[in-house]
């Protein structure tokens, strides 16, 4: 399915009318003067998962820091459960139901795990107690400092930061990048809980395929910042000519 242009592909994938959470509607935006992103749609159902990915430099977190607030939308439209939040700053579409756990964590190196987790608290059902859960690791460690774990509990701290907020969106950004193959098994595993137990929607950019396969729904392929497929994961996993086509890779990496 190619399908670049219109957010009405994106719910068929999901099969028929569902309530959109985030419709994107033919954004460019970048950093500055400099332009990455070209008139890009596509809109994304409550509860549903969608990756993004593409060869190394073609918008992919861009796209996420746009729909975040980061970068400078010069034209476009993105909408948050039916308001329009083009010009609305990062930390209020935080406080309106979106996160984002960035490429480089982020974590406040300074507090405990404990505290990082509750001074971005809102009330919902993911408590502390809830992430502890989701993570026992944070759990134990949850009087040390965020500069005293390892690069896999950082990525569990963060995540668990996220969810603090109780999102309704999750902005994932290569979430396994650097890790231990045991440790991208204990996130994937944590990351199909949040899909399946809460009302979160999340998209994630993932430069391994098979991952981001598994995690998702849907894809979206970004080329040269443009969308150059749009389909559901099942449709890109049967046909791997069309993945080496699109992403310059098989389904093993980047």
């Amino acid at each position: 399915m190619r399908c670049a242009r219109t957010s009405g592909c994106v719910m068929s994938i999901w099969g028929g009318a569902m309530d959109k959470l985030l419709s994107v509607e033919a954004i460019h935006a970048g950093y500055a003067t400099a332009r990455v992103l070209h008139d890009v749609t596509f809109s994304l159902p409550e509860k549903s998962t969608l990756a993004l990915l593409g060869r190394n430099g073609v918008g992919k977190t861009t796209l996420i820091e746009t729909i975040m607030g980061l970068t400078v939308q010069t034209t476009g439209r993105i909408a948050f459960r039916g308001r329009d939040i083009s010009t609305m700053q990062p930390h209020h579409r935080n406080a309106a139901g979106m996160a984002l756990v960035p490429q480089q964590r982020e974590i406040f190196r300074s507090l405990t795990v404990e505290e990082n987790l509750k001074v971005a608290a809102r009330p919902g059902e993911w408590t502390v107690s809830r992430i502890y859960d989701l993570f026992p690791r944070l759990h134990e460690r949850r009087t040390n400092g965020g500069g005293q774990l390892s690069g896999g509990e950082q990525q569990m701290l963060a995540m668990g930061r996220a969810l603090a907020g109780n999102p309704s969106l999750l902005l994932l950004d290569e979430p396994f990048e650097g890790l231990a193959p045991v440790i991208v098994d204990l996130l994937v595993d944590a990351i199909n809980r949040i899909r399946t137990e809460g009302a979160i929607a999340s998209i994630v950019v993932e430069h391994h395929v098979d991952l981001a396969l598994e995690l998702a729904d849907a894809v979206i392929v970004l080329d040269r910042g443009r969308i150059s497929w749009l389909g559901s994961s099942q449709e890109l996993k049967a046909a791997p000519e069309l993945m080496a086509s699109l992403i310059g890779l098989g389904s093993g990496g980047e």
